[in-house]
């Protein structure tokens, strides 16, 4: 059966959608997008991923042409239609088309598409040996606005990921113009130190991740320090674990890190360490609570 997708107030057959050649999104990355993960055919964290679409579109003038449009709702509609029970769904919303450049006329609707696809998870023992994660060329931009928004301009994190495939790594970690660790090609990253949980301030150049916040609370809930600041790149060799969080990876074990030399450091002798698997428990009991 072929995937039906709410385009525009309507759910068409993929192969049926079209976005015009003038759309701001595909001329000028004018846009955003969030990406979410539904368990048995219930949405987790729907209202915060929707929340940080809205807040993002404030910054970027989209807000008022998203008034009036039900994004919970068209969301929910495109996952019932398809009866998918775990799903990776992606909402984008563009400043729509229209012929004239967009900082001379902002006339014209939004385009807000969402598609869903089923989604299976990492195997239980990708989860055990973790990741091999790389450092990436590209930096995050401290000072910029826009490096808080996930934005459909998405280039920086689209290069970072082609370089971590390209040495059969399975994320980057992009640092900020400032050196620093900022975060993950698509995730935020954490450390273990000294039983401590390390995590780069949202000021650092990153994505402020769902996930990552829901992470943060679930490690104060279990009375572990939460320390959010600049980290420095030497944190690897001397913390005891890290890991990695987004919607779909939910909290992924990172086990090796490699630099640009080719040197690898091997986390926790190559294992999912007890931090990490507390709090993989955690979230999984958090998730099984709410949409179980």
């Amino acid at each position: 059966m072929e995937e039906i997708v709410y385009l525009n107030g309507s759910l068409v057959p993929r192969s049926k959608a079209r976005i015009s050649i003038d759309d701001h999104g595909f001329l000028y990355g004018y846009g955003l997008f969030e990406t979410m993960r539904t368990y048995n055919g219930k949405y987790f964290l729907l209202d915060r991923h929707i929340e940080r679409l809205k807040s993002s579109a404030e910054a970027i003038k989209l807000a008022e042409k998203l008034k009036g449009i039900n994004l919970e709702k068209a969301c929910r509609d495109t996952l019932k239609v398809n009866d998918i029970k775990d799903a990776r769904v992606r909402i984008t919303v563009t400043n729509g088309a229209m012929t004239a450049l967009p900082w001379v006329d902002s006339g014209g609707a939004s385009t807000v598409l969402v598609t869903t696809r089923p989604y299976a998870p990492f195997s239980k023992e990708k989860y055990s040996k973790g990741f091999k994660v790389g450092m990436a060329s590209v930096r995050r931009m401290k000072q910029s606005a826009f490096s808080a928004m996930k934005s459909i301009n998405y280039l920086l994190n689209v290069v970072a990921r082609m370089e971590a495939v390209a040495k059969s790594l399975d994320e980057a970690v992009l640092l900020n113009d400032e050196g620093y660790i900022a975060e993950g090609g698509s995730s935020n990253i954490f450390f273990v130190r000294e039983g401590r949980l390390i995590t780069p301030a949202l000021n650092s150049g990153i994505i402020p991740g769902v996930t990552r916040e829901v992470v943060i609370d679930l490690a104060k809930g279990l009375g572990m320090v939460v320390s959010e600041g600049p980290v420095g790149i030497g944190v690897i060799k001397k913390c005891e674990e890290i890991f990695m969080t987004n919607a779909m990876i939910e909290i992924m074990p990172v086990t090796a890190v490699c630099d640009n030399e080719g040197n690898t450091v091997i986390i926790n002798a190559g294992k999912s360490g007890e931090v990490t698997q507390k709090l993989i428990k955690a979230y999984k009991e958090k998730v099984e609570r709410e949409v179980g």
